[in-house]
């Protein structure tokens, strides 16, 4: 691994903790880049509306902007529907991530998506951050006032977490309070760093 431009991903299932992460690290200096908020971005700009339109039906607002929920409910339950909209945005995604973590020393990059689109070996190393099922619908449900269906019917296209092998990669286990996670996040750091 050279000592210039390291990319280091942080990744998990729904509700893993994979945000608090990013933000514990981002706290402490380093550069961090969400896909999650690089979407977000391109959703504004209104990068996707055509295309959306064109696969999805209607899924705008009375703005013109993408309604998240609506483009949920159009994909989630259809595993074609899901898998393009995957291909219409995770490229776009994960090429201005990147281009966004050039010229640091070291860069982080939240991917909620990272095994599922093949993007592993794009980075440096992986922070996988894991947490029990149960955790992480309870978490997702609260966070985004859904129902527990919405949740599994989410849960249902992403990676299962408990069946991978993470020997390659940094593992942290989310199973305590927020300063735990501090902790076995600056641990991880740590031995990336070094």
């Amino acid at each position: 691994m050279t000592q210039n431009n390291i990319k280091v991903a942080v990744t998990g299932g729904i509700g893993s903790g994979k945000s608090t992460v990013a933000e514990i690290i981002a706290r402490q200096g380093y550069k961090v880049v969400s896909c999650d908020k690089i979407y977000s971005g391109l959703l504004s700009e209104g990068i996707f509306n055509a295309a959306y339109t064109a696969e999805f039906g209607a899924v705008l607002d009375e703005n013109g902007k993408v309604d998240r929920k609506k483009l949920a409910a159009a994909v989630f339950g259809d595993e074609g529907k899901l898998r393009r909209l995957n291909e219409i945005t995770h490229t776009k995604i994960i090429k201005k991530a990147l281009e966004e973590t050039a010229g640091e020393r070291i860069a982080f990059c939240e991917v909620p998506l990272l095994f599922e689109g093949g993007y592993e070996n794009l980075f440096d190393s992986v922070i996988v951050v894991l947490r029990d099922r149960q955790q992480r619908v309870n978490s997702v449900m609260s966070r985004d006032n859904i129902s527990r269906l919405e949740v599994e019917k989410r849960l249902k296209y992403q990676v299962n977490y408990d069946n991978l092998d993470f020997e390659k990669y940094y593992v942290i286990h989310n199973d305590g309070d927020f300063d735990n996670l501090r902790g076995k996040t600056f641990e991880i750091i740590d031995k990336i760093i070094k």
